[in-house]
């Protein structure tokens, strides 16, 4: 294969005389320069599985390690590099009653101060659900107050353990009380706090969102209007309107044994990357020269989705769940090839692979950037295929600055790929 190096006389650079050109790259420049760093809360109650969905995603353990995982003893922070530009400052909060009544009065500045990120964890099958929708309106509080800006994302954990039929139901019922109570709490909290709410009478709470989220379970074949009578005691009424407020939340249903945990996670990852427009953008660009179905960009060590693009052929894929179930795929993978090479599961498994189904579709995943992998679906054709990989291997050099805070290659103008690529593809499995 071909140095990627190589392909930069092909580079398409703007005209120098352009002024309104060369200050948008000189921006793009300094943006990519800098390293995010983003302080993400990680709490719920002892035993909700937070330390466990933390050590899957970010540790490489699987979903049967993490019995063998001891109870968070006061907070455990960790800094989590992700790609080459943004540092999480994860902060794994103990959910003990005595650790969270202190971090609500003694370490309520120091802990809810300069949060970008707040993820509470909810147990499905917790016993007391009212003490826990009290701990987290008190959290909530002291959220709006030291971390306006904020995002919250609440995950309502342990899903597997709900009958399949049912879990939508309970899900929906018990995502309606955390609505509730979240809309309530900020509502009271600026009702007292005025200084809280913009002089134009705008927001300046957590930006939430109030939807159901993309990570709620897919309606089931088997769906019945009714909830198991334990449930049912467990998740309060919440019949009563919802107070409207400028607020916006995202809730998943999540489990550590399916591909749940890696959507849920995605979505959280994917608001915190930067330079997401250029990435997105780049993409783009790239799936249209190289004429594929659908592109996902992969970050190495977790294989959380960083970003994806889609043709409008590859919008009519039925399967929604396609994106993190590739996510859990590469990374169960990565671990069989950890179990049977003897490498650590850190470690870089392998580089590229194919797929080739017949006249179907043909994919490759390969390693993409220091940090990245990308995957590309397209339509069968061996020419196409095999131009396809030459191409992303030339786009190399545009997607440098996923590696680290340098400047793009020249202009951050879109990759110029050979033209090979769409006279090869229409000879051979074309449309």
């Amino acid at each position: 294969m071909s140095d990627p190096d190589s392909t930069s006389a092909s580079t398409p650079v703007p005209a120098g005389g352009d002024g309104g050109t060369s200050a948008q790259v000189q921006a793009q420049a300094a943006q990519l320069k800098k390293v995010k760093k983003q302080k993400v809360l990680l709490m719920g109650k002892s035993g909700s599985g937070k330390s466990s969905m933390r050590s899957i995603i970010f540790s490489n353990y699987l979903a049967r390690d993490t019995r063998r995982l001891g109870a968070t003893i006061d907070i455990d922070l960790s800094h989590v590099k992700f790609l080459g530009n943004l540092t999480l400052n994860l902060w794994d909060c103990g959910g003990q009653e005595a650790f969270m009544e202190n971090y609500l009065s003694q370490q309520r500045a120091h802990v809810f101060s300069n949060v970008g990120v707040l993820i509470y964890v909810f147990d499905i099958e917790s016993r007391d659900v009212e003490r826990d929708l009290a701990t987290y309106v008190n959290i909530i509080s002291a959220l709006v107050q030291y971390s306006r800006e904020a995002k919250v994302f609440v995950l309502i954990h342990k899903m597997d353990l709900i009958q399949p039929m049912m879990r939508e139901d309970v899900f929906e019922s018990r995502a309606g009380v955390v609505r509730r109570k979240t809309a309530e709490t900020i509502a009271m909290v600026r009702k007292q706090q005025p200084e809280l709410t913009s002089p134009s009478g705008g927001s300046g709470g957590p930006m939430m969102m109030m939807g159901p989220g993309p990570g709620n379970y897919p309606h089931h074949p088997y769906h019945q209007n009714q909830h198991h009578p334990q449930q049912q005691s467990q998740n309060p009424p919440s019949a009563a309107p919802i107070p409207q407020l400028d607020t916006e939340m995202q809730l998943f249903a999540t489990s550590i044994w399916d591909q749940s945990l890696y959507k849920a996670w995605a979505s959280i990852i994917h608001d915190l990357v930067p330079n997401l427009s250029i990435i997105e953008t780049q993409l783009a660009s790239l799936g249209s020269a190289i004429c594929a179905d659908e592109i996902l960009l992969f970050e190495r060590t977790s294989f959380l989705v960083v970003s994806k693009w889609s043709s409008p052929h590859g919008d009519t894929n039925p399967y929604g769940d396609r994106f993190e179930r590739m996510s859990n795929i590469l990374k169960s993978w990565k671990h069989t090839c950890s179990k049977y090479t003897g490498t650590p599961r850190n470690a870089e498994q392998f580089s590229d692979f194919s797929y080739k189904m017949g006249a179907n579709f043909s994919m490759f995943v390969t390693k993409f950037t220091t940090n990245t992998y990308i995957l590309v679906c397209m339509p069968p054709g061996e020419a196409r295929f095999n131009s396809a990989k030459l191409n992303v291997a030339a786009a190399r050099p545009w997607f440098r600055f996923l590696d680290g805070p340098v400047i793009a290659p020249s202009s951050m103008a879109s990759p110029s790929v050979g033209g090979t690529n769409a006279e090869q593809g229409n000879g051979n499995g074309g449309e």
